[in-house]
């Protein structure tokens, strides 16, 4: 583990059209040791055999994360996978955590823990969460075999959460379209449910939670979507560009989150992206920055 600070200059002037900073509200780094450790790893952890099984599958530390950060005048909400082992959750979310502190208002850390772990859980976050979580993901219900629908299940976490005044952000999944590494039935219909579940915490939907922002063309649906944040993570793979600006219209600009999934992508095609989807300037100001600085309370 890195002992010595990590120390980052910005870059000026920035290599894309965007805001003062550039907020990231989805990305993954991994201890040095992952790349060596993969195959022992997915042994060990169910969602890092998911996920990273094929030997090319994208690992990054986060001097790999903060060098793509500088040519984007970048900070990066940076979490885990949805552990399923505990070790490997702790090892994990020390190292984000240490990260994060060597990179100060750059690298923002969430914790990564098992709904299923029970106590065990809330016993991870409020430590975290003493050495400066900022919120609580990513959630992978499929790999770490809990159902996100559950009350019960979901209540010991969701009450941490909220005590601790922390988002919770989960995996979201597509009920239609192409099969991927990951992808896992984490459905809108899912979602809607433990939203409604809980609807006083603030929770974020990746991957544009499956395409959930279009039911918020039902008011209902809409209603119970108060509290909810959409990230665009791994876009790219999934929609057209037209994607931000069909969300923003549906659900509202200050729901709208911008996240690149990196190591899976990086901030080239992500950000061309969001040039291409006719977004007015302060639509573009909201999704890359603001409405990060304001959940986060950055």
């Amino acid at each position: 583990m890195r002992t010595r600070p990590l120390f980052v200059k910005l870059p000026s002037p920035t290599l894309y059209n965007i805001p003062a900073m550039l907020i990231d509200t989805h990305a993954h780094i991994y201890p040095a040791s992952f790349q060596a450790r993969r195959d022992a790893l997915c042994r060990d952890d169910a969602t890092f055999r998911d996920l990273f099984s094929h030997p090319k599958a994208k690992l990054s530390t986060a001097e790999g994360l903060v060098s793509v950060m500088d040519k984007a005048n970048a900070a990066a909400v940076v979490m885990g996978v949805g552990w399923t082992s505990q070790i490997v959750a702790r090892e994990a979310n020390d190292y984000l955590l240490h990260s994060a502190r060597g990179c100060p208002g750059r690298l923002i850390p969430f914790c990564s823990v098992n709904p299923a772990w029970g106590k065990a859980a809330v016993d991870e976050i409020e430590r975290c969460a003493k050495l400066g979580a900022k919120g609580i993901g990513e959630l992978h219900p499929d790999t770490q075999s809990f159902d996100i629908t559950s009350h019960r299940v979901m209540t010991p976490l969701m009450e941490a959460a909220a005590a601790l005044g922390l988002p919770v952000l989960t995996h979201s999944s597509e009920p239609v379209g192409h099969a991927y590494p990951g992808k896992g039935t984490v459905t809108p219909d899912k979602l809607l449910t433990f939203i409604q579940n809980f609807p006083q915490n603030t929770i974020i939907c990746a991957h544009w939670g499956g395409g959930l922002p279009f039911y918020a063309l039902m008011p209902e649906v809409k209603e119970a979507l108060a509290n909810v944040y959409f990230d665009s993570a791994a876009s790219p793979y999934l929609y057209h560009p037209s994607v931000f600006k069909r969300v923003i219209d549906t659900i509202g600009p200050d729901k709208a989150l911008f996240a690149t999934d990196f190591p899976l992508l990086g901030y080239k095609r992500t950000l061309r992206q969001v040039e291409d989807a006719a977004l007015t300037p302060e639509e573009k100001t909201r999704l890359l920055s603001s409405n990060a600085q304001r959940l986060l309370n950055l």
